[in-house]
């Protein structure tokens, strides 16, 4: 959500910045609805002034015995405060329409942020480590699953449908040590805080981190008005909504592994098979709050906390900087983390870390105050998974398989799977 002051005092800068999104300029028709809201302001205001000097005037009429003016002041205040409480609600109606307007239009990227229209245009930054050289030809880890007899997608369809999956014994525990070695790894190393946050969440969470209204249909709601969440940045980055936090406490770092659930709406086709595109995932995310002039740098912090999960488990990835037709609705800049599946032989994507500036915390009203008790800004928000866990799973079987379809376990992980180095079709 945007300033409209600041659209009034940047319309150049703000249609600009949606050009590069490659929209249209949109300032002269925010400022239309904002001009007839400010002019209903005006009209109230003086409507009621003219109500509180009648009302002051009635007593003195009857103190003098002017009954007959003090009846016609009475009606001309009657008359204003309906006049008044019609223009109340047709305040609230522009009001609202200038919310509705404004929050369907993105954040603007920042100028480092590349121009492109899809990910064809994102911009390598950097690889990081080796691809693994095998002496035969590398299995997808849903071949590798399945023949453990660990994975089973047949069992998830019966009782769910497709894009489910059903983990059993060594890979589901693998599963759940990789969850807890992310959330271990940024809690006692990174500094995060970790939160169990709720899983369903109301409407006012989600259009308060972007995905209301504009993504409604990749969500899934209850039958009572409840959201699953899609993400753990929703339930995190909400802690800090309609608070004033003290700038000292900046910046506050959080993370959580939760269940997300996703529609995969406008994916049919892709990724039919396996585990990268499902219903239902588990993730670590991260979520920083932070100020305008520390963001920048906590965005390169967050990226290397993610980047450091790949390193310690001896995974080969690429960071890019995606385009502006890339990015994600909220986010001014982002990086994506692509680890290496030599299974598909290609880089895929397994973390985006994303600064949003003021753009979340200005729909969720999450402020701070400089210096304890200077002026109240809002905050500066970012969010990035740390990560997303049945990826990084499948990105363990591709690398760490053996030609007899076994998988070696990271070292790392070990600790957390009572000693087994190996997973086998007995394990």
């Amino acid at each position: 959500m945007f300033d409209i002051k600041w659209i009034r005092d940047n319309a150049d800068a703000f249609n600009h910045g949606l050009s590069r999104r490659g929209l249209e300029p949109k300032s002269a028709e925010l400022l239309a609805l904002d001009e007839k809201r400010r002019e209903q302001i005006a009209e109230l205001q003086e409507a009621q002034t003219e109500r509180n000097a009648a009302s002051k005037l009635i007593g003195r009429a009857k103190s003098t015995g002017d009954e007959a003016g003090a009846q016609k002041l009475i009606d001309e205040v009657a008359s204003l405060k309906s006049k008044i409480q019609t223009g109340e609600e047709a305040l609230r109606a522009l009001e609202t329409g200038l919310r509705d307007a404004m929050a369907g239009i993105p954040n603007l990227p920042l100028d480092d942020v590349p121009m492109g229209k899809d990910e064809a245009d994102n911009v390598h930054v950097r690889t990081v480590g080796e691809k693994p050289d095998f002496d035969f030809d590398p299995k997808e880890h849903f071949d590798l699953g399945e023949a453990l007899g660990l994975m089973d997608f047949d069992e998830a369809a019966k009782i769910s449908g497709a894009r489910f999956v059903v983990l059993k014994g060594a890979l589901a525990r693998l599963e759940r040590a990789l969850g807890s070695f992310m959330l271990d790894l940024h809690t006692s190393e990174f500094g995060y805080l970790e939160v169990q946050p709720p899983v369903l969440v109301r409407d006012d969470a989600l259009f308060g981190t972007g995905q209301l209204p504009k993504f409604s249909e990749d969500l899934y709601k209850t039958t009572d008005d409840f959201w699953l969440i899609p993400t753990a940045e929703v339930p995190l980055t909400n802690l800090a909504r309609e608070s004033i936090l003290d700038e000292a406490d900046l910046p506050r770092r959080l993370t959580a592994l939760t269940p997300c659930f996703r529609s995969e709406a406008g994916s049919a086709g892709r990724d039919t098979r396996g585990m990268i595109r499902q219903h239902q995932f588990s993730k670590v995310e991260m979520v920083s709050l932070t100020t305008e002039g520390t963001a920048l740098d906590e965005l390169e912090r967050m990226t290397s906390c993610a980047e450091e999960v790949l390193k310690r488990l001896g995974l080969a990835y690429q960071v890019v900087l995606l385009s502006t037709g890339d990015m994600g609705f909220s986010a001014r800049k982002t990086y994506d983390i692509e680890v290496w599946l030599p299974g598909q032989n290609q880089y895929r994507e397994i973390s985006s870390c994303s600064v949003c500036g003021d753009f979340q915390s200005r729909r969720m009203d999450a402020r701070y105050r400089a210096g304890g008790k200077g002026d109240v800004h809002h905050l500066h928000t970012l969010n990035g998974s740390g990560l997303a866990v049945g990826r990084t799973l499948v990105a363990v079987l591709e690398n760490y398989q053996q030609t007899d379809g076994s998988i070696i376990i990271p070292d790392v992980l070990k600790p957390y799977m009572g000693g087994l180095s190996v997973i086998t079709a007995e394990s």
